[in-house]
């Protein structure tokens, strides 16, 4: 979540005027993430959360994403539900934006992340998993391996300032996973981004799972590679192997996994890691004058990619 758009008072006034809300009693931007523009919004009735939809996330796109949470919310899994104005509708226009409103989460997201966090989200992803089951709308994954050439191509001429001979190395992976990349694999509905800030704990209980902009239809398993690489790995790059066991563990125990999941999944894990590397790349490489947020290194992901092309099996994420 970051603050690209600024809201005038006159024009957020005429907006929320559009729903049963009441008056807005409050209004602040929240300064975290890199994708839309996002708002705390106190009314008379209460709190929720305002998003203009920035460039990067097709307007097309939105009617599968508010779909999504309704439908994830209707079947009992917590998540910020899209509130609709007088006229039924929930996307709307703002400040020449796409925009939404949606209920606030209670919780707050794990700064620092313990086993016991790990455990949660993995049970939680797989409960997400199964209550995404018979939603009608379906979007393709742009970010597996068929768009990765397309991001490694907007950023190879200027890699090498951040790392020479990232592109040759990135190149290198890339023609890998196009040769391995898994198929045919229990798929549905994903999250695609389940990371630390985009789940809420109270008193390390989950409360509840936001952001879902990039959520898609995918393999169950790629959802699961990727909060390894978002949840198991500490401040000094090393894999913590008791996180990944309960993630996986707790994950079984509402959603089994097939033989060829286990299978795929360090390929998999080396996919997701080059996903977010490639990405972080461009932003660092991108970086929009006046942002707020600070771009991700992206060689963080880099470390993670180098331990995941050393996996043999999924002994090394803890199970036998």
């Amino acid at each position: 979540m970051a603050v690209y758009t600024d809201v005038p008072d006159d024009e957020l006034a005429a907006f929320v005027a559009e729903y049963d809300l009441g008056a807005v009693t409050a209004f602040k931007g929240i300064a975290e993430g890199v994708e839309n523009s996002n708002f705390l919004l106190r009314t008379e009735r209460g709190s929720y959360i305002l998003t203009l939809y920035e460039k990067r996330v097709r307007a097309g796109d939105l009617p599968f994403f508010l779909g999504l949470m309704e439908h994830l919310a209707a079947r009992g899994f917590a998540c910020p539900t899209p509130v609709k104005g007088r006229d039924g509708l929930a996307l709307r226009q703002l400040c020449g934006r796409p925009a939404a409103i949606v209920t606030f989460l209670e919780g707050l997201w794990p700064r620092r992340i313990l086993a016991v966090h790990c455990a949660g989200v993995g049970e939680g992803m797989a409960r997400l998993h199964q209550a995404g089951e018979g939603f009608a709308i379906r979007r393709p994954n742009d970010l597996s391996v068929g768009g990765w050439p397309r991001l490694l191509a907007a950023s190879a001429e200027r890699a090498h300032e951040v790392r020479p001979g990232l592109a040759e190395e990135l190149a290198t992976e890339l023609a890998w996973l196009e040769r391995h990349w898994p198929q045919d694999l229990p798929a549905g509905v994903i999250h695609a981004d389940l990371f630390p800030d985009n789940v809420f704990f109270r008193d390390l209980e989950l409360t509840g799972v936001i952001d879902f902009y990039f959520a898609c239809n995918d393999a169950f398993a790629y959802d699961i590679a990727i909060c390894l690489n978002a949840w198991c790995f500490e401040a000094d790059g090393s894999f913590n192997v008791t996180k990944a066991r309960l993630l996986l563990t707790r994950y079984e125990a509402v959603r089994p996994l097939s033989a060829a999941e286990y299978a795929a999944l360090p390929v998999l894990a080396r996919g997701s890691a080059l996903r977010f590397l490639l990405t972080r790349l461009y932003d660092w490489l991108n970086q929009p004058p006046g942002a707020f947020v600070k771009p991700k290194d992206p060689l963080e992901y880099l470390s993670k990619l180098r331990f995941h092309q050393g996996v043999r099996d999924v002994g090394a994420y803890g199970l036998g």
